[in-house]
């Protein structure tokens, strides 16, 4: 195989490597890779007779015909030159695993694939149909048959039909990289060409513009198209070819296509008016031109063509590291996957907790704010009302009224005041808890690791919910065992001030003693204060408390052992309970596969570019 077919051939396998993958109009880095690779677009009216001169390329029938608009969707033909000898087959990309080697059996799946998308009418569809031909008798290329322009819409067609074919066709000569491929017939004025004009409002240079005259055999006698293919009718800078197709009647009978061209060499030969042209005209001819010129057009964007699979590559590289690689098959192997998953979870977890990612902070705002806030709003004014005291204190004396000081009244006040704390204790281990299950919702979310794997994330949200409630119990135990622990043992020495407090004599002068004033509303009130300041201290010990208590029990042991009880069962799963965990998301797994085979395709293909440019 010569260069020249290599560079071709490897051209029209990334093309179709590409559509395999889905990257023909897919992603932006990849459909700009389609697009920097040439191709032919086939343009013509209808009837022009663009599906035979495709035929005369390809040296087979295989393409539907009949009155009217016949090509009602683009069909991208890949021709991939094989080995002589070898069998001629073709494949359609949506039947990637049938090969078929009867060309009347393509033209009925073409037929069938467009009645598929469009229906059994006349619409049209922009949804391409690619076919790829393998044979000895064909070069390498890749050519875009497209609907046929047209003038007028006919009946069971929109009336924007006529705009619709026209923008799909312009659509795909515009782009910088493809080569026109303009056909019209020899038979009317190249003035009124549908693809003529198109192609001069696309390329006004002529540039990328090649124009095939066909039905050079049916033109009036006493004429001939010499004005156009010599260039003096309209010029362009790629040479004008002529061609001869198989007649109607030749159609009919299933002439065979290496007869057709033969005739087709021999009408040339012999001509009076073309004889001279003769080694210039015909399909095969036109078919090595477009070859050759697709050749030097590949090697003109080489180094644009490399340049963008270069940076395709560095981008599906990136993209694969953010994915994550495939996981290995051995348990020992999808252990230790699994512990480091678990491990980039809880270092994230841990960056919450102090400082190094927002939400730990929350935290010190309840010890700050809602704590504090829950203390004094405890119901202290009404528990030691003057009416309470005394009923509280009376309560307390039974049927032997207190002698020196009401130690039972005392401790009764206290105890019922020390209970209230028991709800601002539980509610800030509750909101401590809130925010650690926040947190380890919000480190889920952004170890990115874990998100291919839905079954494990599960798991662990599920083993850290457990333990965080593990930690909440022992936490709420702790706080409350703070309360009681004030409610078992007052601080004597608040005790001991009372009796002297009590017993202070009045003002002089006065005759009232202790022993009458002990029952009066002002030995009461002195009672209900000596409790307030005595709960006012405790409430400063249990705000300083009940936060060392939770982040102890709670905090402290969700960074230490948020995930060790999960180890511990982890460690004694079967393999195949381990494969369960790392079980994917189907959808994500998909997405790998098809960037590992771009990334594979893509690598392949500057390598072998790199070869070919190297052999130059």
């Amino acid at each position: 195989m010569t260069t020249m077919e290599s560079l071709i051939g490897l051209v029209n396998r990334i093309q179709r490597a590409c559509t395999v993958l889905g990257d023909y109009g897919g992603s932006d880095s990849s459909f700009s890779l389609w697009e920097a690779l040439p191709s032919v677009a086939v343009v013509g009216g209808q009837s022009s007779g663009k599906s035979s001169v495709l035929e005369s390329i390809v040296g087979r029938d295989f393409l539907p015909r009949g009155s009217g608009i016949v090509t009602r969707r683009p069909l991208v033909l890949q021709l991939h030159k094989t080995d002589e000898g070898t069998q001629e087959y073709a494949e359609f990309l949506h039947l990637p695993k049938r090969r078929f080697t009867d060309f009347a059996v393509v033209r009925k799946e073409i037929q069938d694939e467009t009645d598929r998308i469009t229906g059994k009418s006349k619409q049209i569809s922009p949804v391409p149909i690619h076919l790829s031909i393998y044979s000895p008798n064909v070069v390498n290329l890749t050519l875009i048959d497209l609907p046929g322009l047209t003038k007028v819409a006919v009946e069971g067609q929109p009336e924007s039909i006529v705009e619709d074919i026209e923008n799909m066709v312009r659509s795909y000569v515009e782009k910088p990289n493809s080569i026109i491929l303009a056909i019209s017939p020899a038979n009317q004025d190249i003035a009124t060409s549908d693809a003529i004009k198109l192609a001069r409002e696309v390329d006004p240079t002529g540039d990328r513009t090649f124009g095939v005259l066909t039905k050079l055999d049916l033109m009036d006698k006493g004429t001939n198209a010499l004005d156009v293919i010599e260039g003096r009718s309209y010029r362009l800078q790629q040479p004008w070819v002529g061609v001869v197709n198989r007649s109607q009647a030749d159609i009919n009978k299933n002439t065979d296509m290496v007869l057709a061209r033969r005739k087709e060499r021999e009408y040339f030969a012999t001509s009076a008016d073309y004889g001279h042209l003769a080694s210039r005209m015909g399909s095969e001819y036109l078919a090595k031109l477009l070859s050759k010129h697709l050749e030097s057009v590949i090697r003109a964007r080489i180094p644009s063509i490399t340049s963008m699979i270069n940076k395709s590559i560095d981008e599906l590289e990136s993209e694969m590291d953010h994915l994550g690689r495939p996981i290995a098959v051995d348990a020992g192997a999808q252990l230790y996957t699994i512990l480091e998953l678990c491990r980039a979870f809880d270092r994230i977890f841990k960056e919450h907790l102090d400082g190094g990612r927002p939400g730990g902070d929350r935290i010190y705002g309840v010890f700050d704010n809602q704590l504090p806030a829950a203390l004094r709003k405890l119901p202290f004014d009404r528990h030691l009302s003057l009416q309470n005291v005394r009923k509280v204190v009376s309560e307390a004396d039974g049927y032997q009224p207190h002698l020196i000081a009401p130690e039972q009244g005392y401790r009764r006040l206290i105890e019922g005041s020390l209970n209230y704390f028991r709800g601002p204790a539980e509610a800030s281990v509750d909101a401590v808890h809130f925010v650690l299950k926040e947190l380890v919702r919000k480190s889920l979310a952004e170890t990115q690791e874990l998100k291919r794997f839905p079954t494990l994330q599960a798991e662990i949200a599920a083993a850290c919910n457990e333990a965080l409630e593990r930690f909440r119990d022992d936490s709420k135990k702790t706080t409350l065992r703070l309360v009681e622990m004030e409610s078992s043992y007052l601080t004597v020495d608040f005790f001991r001030r009372l009796p002297q407090e009590v017993e202070k004599p009045g003002n002089p002068g006065t005759t009232t003693s202790p022993a009458v004033d002990r029952y009066a509303e002002g030995h009461f009130r002195r009672i209900g204060s000596n409790v307030s300041s005595y709960v006012g201290m405790v409430s400063e010990t249990l705000r300083n408390t009940i936060p060392k208590a939770v982040v102890h029990c709670q905090v402290r042991e969700a960074k230490m052992s948020l995930l060790n009880h999960f180890y511990i069962q982890i460690g004694k799963r079967e393999a195949k309970q381990l494969s369960q965990l790392l079980d994917e998301d189907p959808s994500l797994m998909e997405k790998r596969q098809q960037c590992a085979k771009r990334l594979e395709l893509y690598k392949s293909a500057r390598d072998e570019i790199d070869s070919v440019s190297w052999a130059r």
